[in-house]
């Protein structure tokens, strides 16, 4: 692919959070940007405000004449559009360059000193603390963030193209395009099966992504995962650990040990130990890079955080309201940790979505046991994504494995009024369908309550 050459770019999947991410990357480029997705969303309304072009039905006649010329045109689309998707199909029979997501993403960082964050979770939180670090300590970057950062109100920092900092995306193995200066790897949980089929089939993945390092690139990873690496980890013996945590008015406080230093006193505002972890990855490979202590701890300290990654919706005496992705087990756990670290005598109300039928199959057990430590469990139906139904396969099925009284399976439309019978003063919305487009309305019918 030679970007010079391209006037246009069109994409299929643009609301997509990482599809959206490179639209605006093109837009800031000055190139002419179009696309279609099946739902207008928040990321679709903001992208149109941006002057992209944005269809949402599946329809070659809705495509503007100017990405229909094959010489100077990009397709870019997602593995989660369907094979039978007729604009898709048209582009590729047509002799158009039709490239994926992450084949265009492995392009950009080619040229560039490319930092990579792999990881089944934590991801998305540690790729925006990591861009933020460098963009305020001034490094010409350019970050393709997966969720939507609160410093930036955007999923793309744009200032220059020195580094680029981009998630590294196990899904379909579409990371195994990337060729990093320097990599992580934050977790190698089970996770993906519907592509991967077993456990050791997604960690054989990583040990691939792992070798496609640059000559003299730096790789870490997680203290007690399989992989070899620059270690890091919480008061243990890694080569980067968190050290002296405190809590000072619901911020972590801590010191970092480094291979040759104790740097001390970073102040972090996103509670959860598996955030704290985030940031030390983040600080270990901008230590690494050669930035000063007192810079990343001034930019750390400003760092606000991912739209939904445990964000405060509410924050009161009397209510508080939290709304997170996690949308497997481990991720539940950790959220779960979190809350009860910070408010560990109160009643929590967890609702929670479940996404994909395979995921919710393949780990009904530990999804049942993640959201049975809550005080009261709500279900909303399963969320399909890009799947059709498995038989017997239900929010009511795994229901039934919740060991807890309080729990119920309810629709939509039911949400605020269940919240509001519940005499818990903590709220937690937690899953990555479209209960994120709930949200608001339950802050509203909230915020009137109180």
């Amino acid at each position: 692919m030679n970007l010079k050459h391209i006037n246009s770019v069109y994409f299929i999947g643009i609301g997509g959070i990482g599809m959206s991410a490179l639209a605006r990357y093109f837009v800031a480029k000055g190139l002419k940007v179009g696309g279609y997705d099946k739902t207008k969303t928040d990321i679709t309304d903001a992208l149109e405000d941006l002057g992209v072009l944005i269809h949402f039905e599946d329809n070659l006649e809705a495509i503007s004449d100017v990405f229909l010329d094959k010489e100077n045109t990009l397709i870019v689309y997602t593995p989660a559009i369907p094979k039978d998707h007729t604009e898709l199909n048209y582009f590729m029979s047509n002799g158009f360059e039709v490239l994926k997501r992450s084949t265009v993403l492995g392009d950009i960082t080619k040229q560039t000193f490319c930092m990579a964050v792999a990881g089944t979770h934590g991801k998305t939180t540690t790729t925006s603390i990591l861009g933020h670090l460098l963009n305020a300590c001034d490094i010409k970057v350019t970050a393709f963030l997966g969720g939507i950062s609160e410093n930036y109100n955007s999923n793309l920092i744009l200032n220059g193209t020195d580094v680029t900092v981009v998630e590294a995306d196990e899904f379909d193995r579409s990371f195994l395009t990337l060729s990093p200066d320097y990599a992580c790897i934050t977790s190698m949980d089970a996770d993906h099966l519907d592509i991967y089929g077993d456990a050791s089939a997604l960690v054989k993945s990583f040990e691939d992504f792992s070798k496609k390092m640059k000559p003299n690139g730096k790789l870490f990873v997680k203290n007690g995962l399989p992989i070899k690496g620059i270690t890091y980890g919480i008061e243990d013996d890694s080569d980067y650990s968190v050290q002296n945590i405190k809590i000072v008015n619901g911020s972590y406080v801590f010191d970092v040990k480094t291979p040759n230093a104790l740097l001390k006193d970073f102040k972090f505002s996103l509670p959860g130990r598996h955030n704290l972890s985030n940031a030390l990855i983040a600080l270990a490979m901008t230590v690494e890079y050669g930035i000063p202590k007192p810079q990343l701890a001034k930019a750390l300290a400003s760092y606000k955080g991912v739209k939904r990654r445990f964000t405060y919706q509410i924050k009161s005496e009397n209510l508080v309201f939290i709304d997170d992705y996690a949308h497997h087990p481990e991720e539940i756990n950790a959220v779960h940790h979190a809350i009860r670290e910070m408010y560990p005598d109160k009643k929590v109300l967890a609702i929670f979505q479940p996404h994909l039928f395979s995921r919710t199959k393949d780990f009904g057990d530990e999804f049942a046991k993640s959201l049975s430590q809550f005080d009261e469990v709500l279900l909303l139906d399963i969320y399909p994504a890009r799947e059709l139904p498995i038989e017997g396969i239900t929010s009511d099925w795994l229901l039934n494995k919740i060991d807890n009284t309080h729990k119920k399976v309810i629709q939509k439309s039911e949400l605020v009024q269940y919240i509001k019978t519940s005499s818990a003063p903590i709220i937690l919305t937690i899953g990555a369908g479209d209960i994120g487009e709930e949200v608001k309305h339950i802050k509203k019918a909230l915020s009137i309550a109180s």
